[in-house]
């Protein structure tokens, strides 16, 4: 029988989450079908004191029962680094410096308590940063706030997308055909909001066949699924309107997925879901991947059974019996 481990999940609210679409929600399942036990905080209850990292905490049951999917236990302290095993840190972006803070306050007890992606590498590689490591991979990109190379990467492309490099969930992603007059006025608003540099790329036609999100565990492809735009949207995302479609890897993704996998297994990523638009790579998402839902449907797979081996691997545990 394999040893129960004691897993902390930190996330959002667990009451409001969608548990038809949630991958948190799928991993705390299947850690529950194995006997390991969990716990559930918000980063915001994170503390670290005299060099110890701890959390207020509540022990969680789940359930697939829409408007009962909870329980919640009696509120208690948490020691991550001697009364946890794993600590799987799937909150939601925004990749903010409170999000930052929370990866340098768990890389005090990892890898003795596993932080699932790791703390380091996650604080390190923002999904449209990592990506730019692999120029022959993507569509033709600029990072800059330099409004002179923007234009000049317009007049070259015509076509171009334009979005915040911080930004998640298609949020603030606008497409701009060569006849668009509000490149300026754009620009204006996104330097009005923040100081962070703009990630601008080349269109992708292709974007209109839909923009496929890959989920590589311990940095080999196990599933997928196409996500189409809606008709007038130029975002593929889900929750904008992007409809999901069975898919399966064609022979240039599992090329992208081969050069870019030993890079995640060796930074400790052992969850990543990735975009793929034709035959390029667009972004390498390590935060809080989604996904695994939306490929039990279409596939009947369950992803999450993948994830917890590996995790149970790193730490020489043997698979719980199911």
């Amino acid at each position: 029988m394999a040893r129960a481990l004691r897993v902390a999940v930190q996330m959002d609210p667990i009451g409001e989450i969608d548990i038809k679409g949630d991958s948190t929600f799928a991993l705390m399942l299947e850690a529950q079908r194995r006997g390991h036990q969990l716990w559930h905080y918000h980063p915001r209850d994170l503390a670290l004191e005299s060099g110890r990292v701890s959390v207020r905490a509540q022990p969680v049951e789940v359930r697939r029962e829409h408007g009962n999917h909870h329980t919640l236990g009696a509120e208690t302290v948490l020691d991550l680094g001697t009364e946890a095993d794993v600590v799987l840190m799937r909150q939601d972006p925004p990749f903010d410096m409170a999000y930052i803070t929370a990866t340098h306050l768990l890389e005090h007890i990892h890898p003795k308590t596993l932080v699932v992606n790791d703390p380091a590498s996650v604080r390190n590689a923002p999904e449209k940063l990592l990506v730019t490591h692999f120029p022959e991979l993507m569509p033709d990109t600029l990072i800059t706030r330099d409004i002179r190379r923007i234009r000049d990467f317009r007049a070259k492309h015509g076509d171009i997308i334009v979005k915040p490099l911080f930004g998640n969930g298609g949020a603030g992603v606008f497409h701009l055909r060569p006849e668009d007059p509000n490149l300026a006025a754009l620009l204006e608003l996104f330097g009005g909001l923040s100081r962070e540099p703009l990630m601008i790329q080349q269109y992708l036609p292709a974007v209109r066949q839909g923009d496929k999100r890959i989920i590589l565990v311990d940095g080999e492809p196990l599933g997928a699924i196409n996500r189409v735009p809606a008709q007038g949207e130029a975002r593929s995302n889900m929750h904008v309107g992007g409809r999901p479609e069975k898919s399966e890897l064609t022979p240039r993704e599992r090329e992208i997925c081969a050069a870019i996998g030993p890079m995640l297994r060796e930074r400790g990523l052992i969850f990543v879901g990735i975009d793929v638009i034709g035959d390029h790579l667009t972004e390498i998402n390590v935060t809080s991947p989604t996904g695994l839902q939306e490929v039990a449907r279409f596939d009947g797979v369950h992803l999450e059974e993948a994830i917890w081996d590996a995790i149970e691997r790193r730490l020489g545990a043997p698979a719980a019996a199911g």
